[in-house]
């Protein structure tokens, strides 16, 4: 594998599945392993470029998978039964091809979504929370909140359209997670989810609705006595535009830090 430089691969069995693989120059063998995805802007290109000198800085194997609106248009919410491909599915094909090529450590998923690609990210992680070892989202539109009660997306009461996805709460509440807004990220912009009953769930706007599902997931994991603090932080100067949150909000810096500085003190300003 070429180290140093991001490459676009393609699966050898789905030529049509294709994603963005850095590899840092000390290699990637044992490495850890970090997954970016993207928003429905479907900009994984840009997530590549704008996360690579990160990776090199920790010596993580970076993939940025791309999820192709034909094949997967509900992606966001892992790909529902007539909605498209499962994107969950689509994403362990892509970690074990990089694993193959880089010898990356693929036992545990470093997560990141933003916009879209963080629905992705919290629905995954309460599917699979097994592989993923730490997760943050950044500016999702809507959430999965942990109630048994309303079915899935909107809870975790019934899930008929994602065959062998069970989730349990006493799992998916123990992964590590922290969300980021731009604090001005308060439009209620098209690509909102502005049903009323997710308004009236999660609130306007995606701070409101970042707040409240992390303070719902706090006390989900409270009264099962587990210790996770949910991290809610907003990016200074920052609307909803991924490179803006990169190079005014330094979400990369932050990101990073929480992925991989678990056993630091994280710098991050959290309410």
């Amino acid at each position: 594998m070429s180290t140093g430089m991001i490459e676009h691969k393609t699966l050898a069995d789905d030529p049509s599945q294709t994603y963005y693989l850095y590899v840092p120059d000390g290699g990637g063998i044992g490495a850890k392993l970090f997954v970016s995805v993207h928003g429905i802007s479907r900009n994984a290109e840009e997530h590549a470029a704008l996360f690579a000198p990160f990776a090199e800085q920790y010596g993580v194997v970076m993939v940025v998978p791309l999820f192709d609106s034909s094949r997967f248009p509900d992606y966001n919410c892992l790909g529902r039964e007539g909605q498209g491909q499962r994107s969950d599915y689509a994403l362990e094909r892509i970690v074990a091809d990089a694993g193959r090529l880089t010898g990356a450590n693929t036992d545990a998923i470093y997560l990141f979504g933003y916009s879209a690609g963080g629905q992705f990210a919290h629905r995954f992680v309460m599917a699979w929370p097994e592989r993923i070892k730490r997760c943050v989202i950044g500016a999702a539109g809507w959430y999965t909140f942990p109630d048994p009660v309303l079915a899935y997306p909107q809870g975790i009461g019934a899930f008929p359209d994602l065959p062998g996805v069970h989730p349990v709460p006493e799992r998916f509440l123990q992964v590590p997670t922290c969300i980021v807004v731009g604090e001005l990220d308060t439009e209620r912009t098209a690509s909102l989810n502005q049903e009323p009953e997710i308004d009236a769930q999660q609130g306007l706007n995606r701070i409101e609705r970042g707040e409240r599902w992390a303070r719902a997931m706090r006390t989900a994991a409270e009264a099962r006595g587990i210790a996770n603090e949910y991290r809610f932080a907003t990016l200074p100067g920052s609307t909803h535009n991924f490179a803006k949150c990169m190079k005014l909000g330094r979400m990369g810096e932050r990101v990073f830090e929480y992925l991989f500085e678990a056993d630091r003190r994280c710098r991050i300003t959290c309410e």
